[in-house]
């Protein structure tokens, strides 16, 4: 038996011995957020100094944005990710201007929202601030964006801002923690997933033997896995999931795993260039939040599958795959230009060969060949033999 599992792990303990080698290059992070509360409150006065000023020059007070949704402010740096540059273009919010006076507005409430809430050392949710207003924020995903933009602005994360969003996110497997509150999470219940922490920061004694971490990008996948007990049956792992495109604390969790347990992570998407780009959100970070890209994204991160080599490979039957829209073909497009993609030359060309056969295919696809055919053969093969890019 010892030789047996020896055997069943030596391609994982060998990619595990490589990160290990890179590991205070990726984790080498700012991490400063202890202590941050006073800095926090006069970063918050600068900003409202700077507005009074200009009131007492009879100016009109204006708020400057870092652009998060231009790709010009943005560089890679392969052991980061996507991160925003110091000198970036921003965006005016004027308050003498008919088509921003109401975000002025907004943003200003938030600040005072989170300038509270820091200097009390209490907390709420995104939820709560939107409901403290709803006719001047519109809606909830104004809230949100303002927010982030906030963070950006005064170059913190958004925790540190004392503002906490819902989880979506699910985790499971072999991994034990405790919550800032003391509350003792135990992931290793059987087919029931534990949600993931709002206060990634606070969480500590992490235990846990896995072998890896698997990213699964849909919650549809993630279920079918728990419910074939895919954790206990022959590897010990913990899987997580957030549930499509992953909200920051699904991210935070990640890279949690990651700077604790240092084992290889592995993603598990459909072929297609939606998966393909939630699966370089969680690598390589995302635009929008460049700015907060050292705790957010795993530049360790594998590609364990869908792979469209696989397709062929494994013969997948003709009525399984789905043809790419105009729209898979634009996306696909654009991946292939982003920054990161000349460091992985393997994901290239399996984006390329995906151009080429003009086809994807969801995970589900794999129950064409068989009913059990992902969690009994394909996923064992792959972690066995290292078919992972």
């Amino acid at each position: 038996m010892g030789s047996r599992f020896t055997e069943l792990f030596s391609e994982m303990d060998t990619l595990r011995a490589e990160l290990l080698k890179k590991v205070e290059v990726i984790t080498d992070c700012q991490r400063g957020e202890e202590g941050i509360s006073p800095e926090m409150l006069n970063r918050i006065e600068n900003v409202i100094l700077g507005l009074v000023t200009s009131l007492s020059k009879d100016e009109a007070p204006v708020l400057a944005l870092p652009n998060r949704s231009n790709w010009d402010n943005i560089s890679f740096d392969r052991s980061i990710g996507l991160q925003m540059n110091l000198e970036s273009s921003v965006t005016t919010v004027r308050s003498d201007c008919r088509s921003s006076v109401d975000k002025f507005a907004q943003i200003m409430k938030i600040f005072l929202v989170i300038y509270k809430l820091v200097q009390s050392n209490s907390y709420a949710t995104k939820r709560d601030i939107y409901y403290n207003n709803t006719q001047l924020f519109g809606s909830q995903r104004n809230v949100d964006s303002i927010v982030d933009d906030i963070s950006c602005m005064l170059k913190v994360p958004r925790r540190s801002l004392h503002v906490l969003a819902t989880s979506k996110g699910l985790i499971s497997g072999d991994l034990c923690y405790m919550e800032e509150d003391g509350t003792r999470i135990d992931c290793s219940s059987g087919t029931a997933a534990a949600a993931v922490s709002s206060n990634i920061a606070g969480i500590r004694n992490i235990v846990s033997s896995a072998k890896f971490v698997m990213i699964v990008e849909k919650d549809a996948t993630f279920q079918r896995l728990l419910d074939d007990n895919f954790c206990t049956k022959l590897f010990p792992c913990i899987m997580i999931t957030g549930k499509g495109v992953p909200d920051v604390d699904s991210r935070l969790m990640v890279r949690k795993l990651w700077d604790t347990l240092h084992i290889p992570t592995f993603v598990l998407v459909d072929a297609d260039p939606h998966g393909i780009e939630i699966m370089c959100i969680y690598k390589y970070g995302s635009l929008s939040m460049s700015f907060e890209a050292h705790s957010l994204s795993v530049p360790s991160v594998m590609w364990l599958g869908l792979l469209p080599s696989d397709l062929q490979r494994l013969q997948v039957p003709q009525e399984a795959l789905i043809p790419l829209t105009k729209r898979d073909e634009s996306k696909l497009i654009s991946l292939l230009q982003r920054p990161y993609l000349t460091s992985q030359p393997d994901w290239q060309k399996e984006m390329e060969l995906m151009q080429q056969s003009k086809v994807k295919a969801e995970i589900q696809s794999l129950a064409a060949i068989a009913p059990d055919f992902l969690t009994n053969i394909y996923l064992p093969n792959k972690l066995r033999y290292g078919g992972w890019v």
